[in-house]
């Protein structure tokens, strides 16, 4: 039996003779994220594709548009034995997994994930871990660059001043962050 929060691989349900729906992470091309749940929707079968609102400003001009929360993926609901289905679907590449084989996402983490975007408003943000490189963008120590050291609620951040060899250990909100080209 699978515990709550476990992923499941596509073997493991097949193997086990249930064959219920579940929830799939479809990697898609770049920029297809819309038209790839218009076509699985088509083909009824069942997406999700958070989307949320951003100002773009091109030639003189500001612009409204909706954009994908997750770019590149597309959540879709469905029998394993449908996976030929979707990803014969124009601009899905693969189903997200390992070795070759899906991973079935908890239902209860797409429940959250719709319940929460229903009342909350939200937009991408850079997946921080630790050891990336990333800069301050507010505060006393703006525009001071450093590693990520730890990452738990707040970041720690190691930055140093090669000039004179020495580091120091800072720790701050995830929104003071930004990564670092």
């Amino acid at each position: 039996m699978v515990r709550k929060g476990d992923a499941v691989t596509d073997s493991d349900l097949v193997g086990s003779g249930e064959v219920l729906p579940h929830w799939y992470a479809a990697y898609t091309l770049p920029r297809h994220e819309k038209a790839v749940a218009g076509r699985l929707l088509r083909e009824e079968i069942e997406t999700y594709l958070p989307l949320y609102w951003a100002v773009h400003r091109w030639n003189l001009r500001t612009v409204k548009v909706e954009l994908p929360l997750f770019p590149g993926y597309v959540f879709v609901r469905m029998l394993i034995t449908d996976r030929a289905r979707v990803l014969a679907q124009p601009g899905v590449i693969r189903l997200v997994g390992s070795n070759g084989k899906a991973a079935a996402l908890p239902d209860s983490e797409i429940e959250t994930l719709r319940s929460t975007l229903a009342v909350y408003r939200a937009e991408p943000f850079p997946f921080l871990t630790a050891g990336k490189k990333i800069r301050v963008r507010s505060g006393p120590f703006a525009g001071l660059e450093g590693r990520i050291i730890r990452r738990k609620g707040k970041i720690r951040l190691v930055a140093s001043i090669d000039l004179i060899q020495r580091s120091i250990l800072l720790e701050l909100d995830a929104a003071e962050a930004q990564l670092a080209s």
